[in-house]
């Protein structure tokens, strides 16, 4: 593994697909400008709808559509390894689709696809969310490399499960689009980010929507770069953006070489 500089994006996506595909593809090149050679996109970059059921009409068959071509684009004409965020994918089930982070190549060739495989609810506060309303459950999450890097990748909800990602181990990064409520984000985004960088001594990357949309629902944002000791190398507390830093394989085997602490696990 050679240094990588990583970029996260945070959006405030709207309802208005087009308006955030031209958003997604400036702040892809401000990261390549800035010397990134991976791009991080947030959960549900293409659409923050008014209702959850939005995104229903804008799903697309896997290997065709306007997000899946804006997206091999970006990553073409920028030269980076672009994980995409998530966006709406054919289930096969009535009512529902899947979430689905796809990575394309710096020639924009498609490397990976997850599908989200925790489903969110919440009910508190006058918010409530039940993403198995609208969403089919991913099955499996398959591997994943880019520059030499092992990779864990999930979504959002999945950053509560850190069985799920010691799961996929060995990884030196881990890379997590979200759309966190600013109630749930506030209270655990940051503690749960740093533990699962602890935890699995790897450099976290998590982009966030990080604002008020559209339909009132307000997200928590503060997308961060995590290193293997839990420090906080970047962060962008709300509105649209982009942070960088540089992921060193030297702090990385530092790190897991003075605290060994993946090589004295016992389950």
């Amino acid at each position: 593994m050679e240094k990588i500089r990583a970029a996260v994006v945070q959006m405030v996506s709207s309802a208005d697909p087009a308006a955030n595909i031209r958003a997604m593809r400036r702040l892809v090149r401000q990261a390549a400008d800035a010397g990134a050679g991976w791009v991080l996109l947030p959960e549900y970059w293409p659409l923050m709808g008014h209702a959850d059921t939005d995104k229903l009409a804008l799903a697309e068959p896997f290997g065709a559509g306007r997000f899946q071509t804006a997206l091999a684009e970006a990553a073409a004409e920028c030269g980076v390894v672009l994980f995409g965020g998530t966006i709406p994918l054919h289930s096969g089930e009535a009512g529902k689709v899947l979430n689905s982070m796809l990575v394309y190549g710096r020639d924009g060739a498609l490397l990976g696809r997850y599908d989200k495989m925790h489903l969110f609810g919440y009910s508190g506060l006058g918010e409530r969310y039940a993403e198995a309303d609208t969403i089919a459950a991913g099955g499996s999450v398959p591997k994943l490399a880019a520059d030499g890097w092992p990779l864990a990748q999930g979504i959002c909800y999945d950053l509560r499960f850190p069985e799920f990602f010691r799961a996929q181990a060995p990884f030196a990064a881990l890379l997590l689009p979200a759309a966190f409520t600013y109630t749930t984000g506030k209270a655990h985004w940051e503690l749960l980010l740093r533990a699962r960088a602890v935890e699995n001594q790897c450099y976290v990357l998590a982009a966030g929507q990080g604002g008020t949309h559209e339909s009132g629902r307000r997200t928590f944002g503060h997308s961060m770069i995590v290193d293997p000791w839990g420090d906080i190398l970047a962060v962008l507390p709300e509105g649209e953006g982009v942070i960088t830093a540089d992921l060193d394989p030297v702090r990385l085997n530092s790190v897991r070489t003075r605290l060994p602490a993946l090589a004295h696990r016992v389950l």
